[in-house]
């Protein structure tokens, strides 16, 4: 026990530097690591993709709340955004746990290797949407919201990938995108893991210690360093040659991509 702890304690440190220093969703780095700490611990198959999601999103409840507090205190957060999108955000994170506990691994597995091929290649060109429009209406959003929440609970993560690209393609600077999607971060990891554990729940074969989808061990482990590691991230992307950085770190990406892929359908 004292070994599994330790496992996931490092890989906490390792999420919590890279994603502040490449300001990525803490959830992009501790899925497919969590699933290679599963397999050399010999989860069952069919279980190891529904508790990597379960236990990236109840980890990212933690790191959103600090870096949402964060950017509060610099007042970059859009809340007029936030609060409109939050509707949205909370029933289509619903949705999309309760899809998840009813696909099987195998698709999961590959959602997640095609949506690193994605984060990949734009990390890679650095293509970026242009600015042309002031955010949608009421149904506009609520539609919007729906889509960022149903596919961050499939895909485990905090929806940061997809919200920032949202607001700057709606007129918000990049800043501003970057601190509202922090803050959308928070209901979308509270929603996603209630719903990950309501969905857990009587699933027999999930290795324990485990609340529904949630495996206590890697979510402690996690946490008790990905806090603290990821203002030191933050603090290294001010020196380090982040652009490199990302463009070596989109190629890891392939290759945990196809990984992921391969395992899916191999």
């Amino acid at each position: 026990m004292i070994t599994t702890y330790l496992l996931y304690i490092i890989l906490g440190a390792f999420a919590g530097v890279f994603a502040g220093l490449l300001g990525i969703g803490g959830g992009l780095v501790i899925v497919p690591m969590l699933n290679i700490a599963f397999e050399l611990q010999n989860f069952p198959d069919v279980h190891i993709q529904h508790v990597a999601l379960g236990t990236s999103l109840a980890t990212i409840i933690f790191t959103s709340m600090s870096s949402m507090r964060a950017h509060h205190k610099r007042g970059a957060i859009n809340y007029s955004a936030f609060w409109r999108l939050t509707p949205g955000i909370i029933t289509g994170t619903f949705l999309g746990a309760w899809f998840a506990s009813i696909l099987s691994t195998m698709f999961l597995k590959a959602l997640f290797g095609i949506f690193l091929f994605y984060v990949a290649t734009q990390m890679l060109t650095g293509k970026k949407a242009s600015a042309s429009r002031e955010l949608p209406g009421a149904a506009g959003i609520f539609g919007v919201g729906n889509g960022i929440g149903i596919f961050s609970a499939l895909v485990g993560i905090g929806g940061g990938t997809l919200t920032v690209p949202f607001l700057s393609w709606c007129n918000q600077t990049m800043h501003t995108a970057i601190a509202t999607a922090a803050a959308v971060g928070l209901p979308i990891a509270l929603v996603g893991t209630t719903g990950f554990i309501i969905n857990g729940l009587g699933v027999e074969g999930i290795p324990g210690p485990h609340v529904g989808y949630i495996y206590i061990p890697a979510f402690l482990g996690i946490i008790s360093t990905s806090i603290l590691t990821a203002p030191l991230g933050a603090k290294l992307a001010h020196s380090l040659p982040v652009d490199k950085l990302k463009r070596i770190f989109a190629l890891l990406l392939y290759v945990v991509g196809t990984k992921m892929l391969w395992s899916a359908f191999m």
